[in-house]
C-alpha cells in the first residue's frame, strides 16, 4: 500500500470574518463534528495529565454515544501522565497521528510514531510520556471492559498500521479493506478499533444496519457518507458517531483514498436491561 498519512487537528480560531455556517451535525442517530470546529475553546484539560490538552469527540450521553468515549489528545514536549487512567475498569486503545509518545506498561517502554496502535487492558498501571521535540497528537478510545466467566482479560500489545496487512472485504477487489489489529474470533476482545480504506470509487453498496455502535475518524481523504436518511460530505480531520441500527454506506470518489479510524463493540451478548 502506498504512503499513509494521517490528520491531526492543531487547534486555533477561525477568524471574525469567517461565516457561520458549517457541516456539524447532531441527532438522535448520528452527529458529525467537522474538523473545523476542533478549535482552541473547545479543548479540556485533564487530571494528572501535564502540558496536556484533549478533544472530547464522544463520550457516554442520554442521546449520545453508550459503549465508549474518544480523545484525541495532544501532548507538549515534557509532558504526560503517570496516572493517565482514572477508570480501574477501563480498558483503552491509542493511535498515534502525529509525533512521538512513549508509553510504559509492565516495565517496558514503547516509542510510538505516526501509524502506532496500543491496547491497554484495564488496571494495567501505564504511563505516558512525549520525550520528543515536538506535539504528539493521538487518539484515546476508552471503554469499560465487560468481564465474562471464563474468559481471560486481553494482554496489552503495541503494532502499527505499517505492519498490518488490510484485509480486503470479499468481491470488491481491494477496492474496500480493513486493516485489523485484533483476531475477529478473539473473544476476549468486546471491542475493535481498526482502519477502513477505501480506494477511489469504493463503496459500501447497501444500508449496513446493525447493533454495533461506531465512532469514525476520518484520516485522510473524503467521502460521501449516507447517515440514517442523509448523505454529507466528509473529509480528513472529520469525527462521525454512529448510533447502533442507524443505517449507514459510503461512497468514495476519490481523487485520493478515503481512510477512518473506526470503533465498535462486539463479542457480547446484549443487555436485556438499560443503564
Amino acid at each position: 500500500m502506498q504512503g499513509r498519512s494521517y490528520y491531526a487537528p492543531h487547534g486555533g480560531l477561525p477568524p471574525q470574518t469567517q461565516l457561520l455556517t458549517d457541516r456539524a451535525v447532531f441527532t438522535e442517530a448520528y452527529a458529525v463534528i467537522p474538523k473545523g470546529v476542533m478549535g482552541d475553546i473547545v479543548t479540556s484539560f485533564l487530571p494528572f495529565w501535564d502540558r496536556t490538552r484533549a478533544w472530547i469527540l464522544s463520550r457516554p450521553l442520554s442521546g449520545f454515544a453508550e459503549t465508549f468515549s474518544q480523545y484525541i489528545m495532544e501532548v507538549a514536549p515534557g509532558g504526560g501522565s503517570e496516572r493517565p487512567e482514572p477508570d480501574a475498569d477501563a480498558q483503552g486503545v491509542l493511535f498515534v497521528v502525529e509525533g512521538e509518545l512513549t508509553v510504559t506498561i509492565d516495565g517496558a517502554s514503547h516509542v510510538m510514531a505516526p501509524g502506532g496502535f496500543a491496547y491497554l487492558p484495564p488496571a494495567s498501571g501505564w504511563t505516558a510520556t512525549n520525550a520528543g521535540a515536538a506535539p504528539v497528537r493521538f487518539h484515546w478510545i476508552r471503554k469499560a471492559y465487560e468481564f465474562v466467566e471464563g474468559i481471560d482479560v486481553p494482554d496489552a500489545f503495541f503494532s502499527r498500521d505499517q505492519d498490518v496487512a488490510p484485509t480486503p472485504m470479499p468481491d470488491t477487489e481491494g477496492r474496500w479493506a480493513t486493516t485489523r489489529f485484533v483476531d475477529p474470533d478473539d473473544m476476549r476482545h468486546d471491542m475493535h478499533v481498526t482502519i477502513v480504506t477505501f480506494e477511489p470509487g469504493g463503496v459500501i453498496p447497501f444500508a449496513e444496519t446493525h447493533v454495533m455502535e461506531h465512532g469514525l475518524y476520518v484520516l485522510e481523504g473524503k467521502a460521501v457518507y449516507r447517515l440514517n436518511q442523509d448523505w454529507v460530505e466528509v473529509e480528513a480531520g472529520d469525527y462521525m458517531w454512529l448510533r447502533a441500527f442507524c443505517p449507514q454506506a459510503c461512497y468514495a470518489g476519490g481523487p485520493g483514498r478515503f481512510r477512518y479510524l473506526l470503533y465498535k463493540d462486539v463479542n457480547r451478548h446484549a443487555k436485556l436491561t438499560y443503564r
